[in-house]
């Protein structure tokens, strides 16, 4: 955006910091027109003690032009107000410019005369219009290099939480296929891509469809048993050594070893944390696929409603819903008896 703005008053750094703050915010609201073609002209001046200082904006846009005057005794006073108008004024602009394709345009004259209708292309789909970039194929990788650990858990979960409700067979899926299937449908080029604010949640809706997708692919003999097959669990370790292992600390003692570091969770909070969660999964076992996936991506992944309802493609009413009855279930589960004091109290919104 092309800004020029001239001072017609002693010089204040306070009167200064205000107007740059204005412009910032009015510049959230043009972005999605080209910079190079959005023009921003202001003059601050102060007329007289009696009226004050003026504030005279002219904002000139590829699709049209406004301008707003306004006066006030003190100068922080007149800039709020001339952009406050000025951006009300672009809101309006912004919407007359979503809804242009559905003006309905005729000629003066002989009305009875049909013409054919002319074909109107809405603002967005313009030279003017800028959009936010997608995510490709290096941001994909890019999030899962950093939080493979955090889709790995999710999948895991929900894999456990399956196999109770016996919707799929014990050890017929494994979360390395989940996530290999969930990454190799976000890195093709079949599906249109959202933009990258959305990346996280979009990942994790793969995760659930490929998990879908694996679960559904051999119905027909999913619980066939091979008199082959053994029914004893496989030794994968053939071998006591790690647990006979243990640690010999060095002789010196430096600082690391003798101050602690509250940055990280002591051994013993880590295994209440793992037994709370624990506890929560053996909770939910009971519970819907819908209740117990919003629930946990809403209070152990840490997602907004809005993303839960990207990534569920439910509803915000029925997503609110469900994790309100996790709530409830989970506060009358035994196990959980006095756990949650203060955490799950009801707010009225999830």
């Amino acid at each position: 955006m092309n800004v020029h703005v001239s001072y017609r008053l002693p010089k204040n750094p306070a009167v200064e910091k205000d107007v740059q703050h204005q412009i910032e915010k009015l510049g959230k609201r043009l972005q999605v027109f080209r910079p190079e073609l959005v023009h921003l002209r202001g003059v601050v001046e102060d007329i007289s003690p009696k009226e004050g200082t003026c504030v005279s904006l002219n904002l000139r846009l590829p699709s049209g032009q406004m301008a707003v005057q306004a006066k006030a005794p003190t100068a922080a006073t007149a800039v709020k107000t001339a952009f406050e108008d000025l951006l009300q004024q672009v809101i309006k602009h912004k919407d007359l410019l979503r809804a242009s394709h559905k003006w309905q345009r005729g000629r003066r004259g002989n009305s009875a005369r049909s013409e054919p209708p002319l074909r109107e292309v809405p603002f967005e789909q313009t030279l003017a219009a800028v959009f936010a970039p997608t995510i490709s194929g290096d941001d994909i990788r890019s999030y899962v290099n950093a939080n493979l650990a955090r889709l790995d858990r999710f999948v895991e979960r929900e894999i456990y939480f399956r196999e109770a409700q016996e919707t799929i067979v014990p050890d017929s899926i494994s979360k390395e296929e989940v996530i290999d299937e969930a990454i190799a449908a976000a890195l093709s080029d079949g599906q249109e891509k959202p933009e990258k604010l959305a990346l996280e949640p979009w990942l994790y809706r793969q995760a659930l469809r490929a998990l879908d997708h694996l679960s559904h692919t051999d119905e027909s003999n999913g619980t066939a048993v091979h008199l082959e097959d053994s029914a004893r669990l496989p030794n994968v370790k053939a071998s006591d050594e790690p647990e006979l292992q243990f640690h010999q600390p060095d002789e010196a003692i430096t600082g690391a070893t003798v101050i602690a570091d509250s940055r990280i969770a002591t051994p013993e909070e880590i295994m209440a944390s793992d037994e709370l969660l624990r506890l929560i999964a053996s909770a939910l076992r009971d519970l819907g696929s819908g209740p117990r996936e919003a629930f946990i991506l809403h209070a152990v992944e840490g997602f907004s409603v809005e993303e839960i309802v990207a990534i569920t493609g439910q509803p915000s009413d029925m997503v609110l819903g469900f994790v309100s009855a996790a709530r409830d279930h989970l506060r009358k589960a035994p196990a959980l008896a006095g756990q949650f004091e203060g955490r799950l109290a009801p707010t009225g919104a999830a």
